[in-house]
């Protein structure tokens, strides 16, 4: 059900129609449509689980975190929970005809490896353009697990074999994220053996745990144990952006988040982002985003009504659970 206050994102939760128990689901863009309406495609949705698409044919754009992202063959894209995103559309609106495949899994459905811990971090690239021979090793690499994932869903296997099926399924998976970890950032950040790469990672997560609470250099420097200009000489290098800059957007990017996906009021969400004044709120907000929060807000909405049905409920894809 859509909760109490939610507007124009619909929350969806990780709910395989296949296999409940598995926390892996991989099927391709057009399947995908299948189990869709149009007036559901065009409206932004927040996912629980991890969405990566890599696109083999066609065109299209699609939104994530109110950022437009141009798809065609070789596109790669990877969405993480509570990310909002809108499905790849044509113009008008329309689903974009892609030939892609799309991988959707749990957070804790991937091997635990290290070096795959960036790419299913939370501020983690969301696309990359894959040259031609990196596209096919990706295509064959998601193919392998469609296959594997074919066999659980049929039902071709004994139990037993099901269970190692599901393993494999799991490396197979952990595999691509390592093939994903070594593309590194397409903005150009440094791999973590750079000189400041740790720090910045660091501050990062120290970031994404606390934006809402502080956005004092100072604060999470003295947290992370260096000097407010060693970590802002670090950030610079990692991504061109100083410390307080990074601190900012993360804050603009949920209050984005926030007037899209709720009805509370523009007073109430500066409060939830440390703003004891609304007016301080709107300044900041119209300095990082270029718009009012009412402006943004007014163009988060669906350019066509939507209507619930008898049940109250929106026509979500088939194995995802709206909450």
């Amino acid at each position: 059900m859509v909760e109490s206050g939610q507007r124009d994102v619909i929350d969806i939760a990780y709910e395989n129609p296949d296999r409940w128990h598995t926390g892996v689901e991989v099927l391709t863009f057009d399947a995908l449509k299948l189990r869709l309406k149009s007036s559901v495609a065009r409206r932004p949705s927040r996912l629980d689980f991890h969405q990566i698409m890599l696109v083999r044919g066609g065109e299209g754009t699609a939104m994530v975190d109110f950022v437009d992202h141009p798809c065609t063959r070789g596109t790669l894209l990877h969405l993480r929970p509570g990310q909002v995103q809108r499905l790849p559309s044509a113009a008008a609106g329309r689903p974009a005809e892609l030939d892609a495949v799309l991988l959707l899994f749990t957070a804790d459905f991937p091997p635990p490896l290290p070096v795959t811990r960036e790419v299913l971090d939370g501020f983690g690239p969301v696309a990359w353009s894959l040259p031609p021979g990196e596209c096919e090793a990706f295509e064959r690499a998601a193919l392998e697990l469609a296959a594997e994932y074919a066999v659980l869903r049929d039902g071709r296997t004994r139990d037993a074999d099901a269970e190692l099926t599901g393993v494999l399924l799991r490396q197979l998976l952990g595999a691509l994220l390592v093939r994903m970890a070594r593309l590194g950032d397409p903005a150009g950040s440094p791999v973590p053996a750079a000189p400041g790469a740790e720090l910045h990672l660091a501050f990062r997560r120290e970031l994404e745990r606390t934006f809402a609470s502080t956005r004092s250099v100072e604060d999470y420097a003295a947290r992370l144990g260096y000097s407010a200009r060693t970590l802002t000489r670090a950030c610079l290098a990692a991504t061109g952006r100083s410390a307080k800059q990074l601190a900012d957007a993360r804050v603009a990017l949920q209050a984005q988040r926030l007037l899209a996906h709720t009805d509370l009021p523009v007073a109430a969400i500066g409060r939830s982002l440390g703003f004891t004044e609304a007016t301080n709120f709107g300044k900041f907000f119209a300095r990082e985003v270029g718009d009012t929060p009412g402006g943004f807000r007014s163009r988060q909405l669906p350019h066509q009504p939507w209507v619930p049905d008898e049940s109250g409920r929106v026509d979500v894809p088939r194995g995802w659970r709206q909450v």
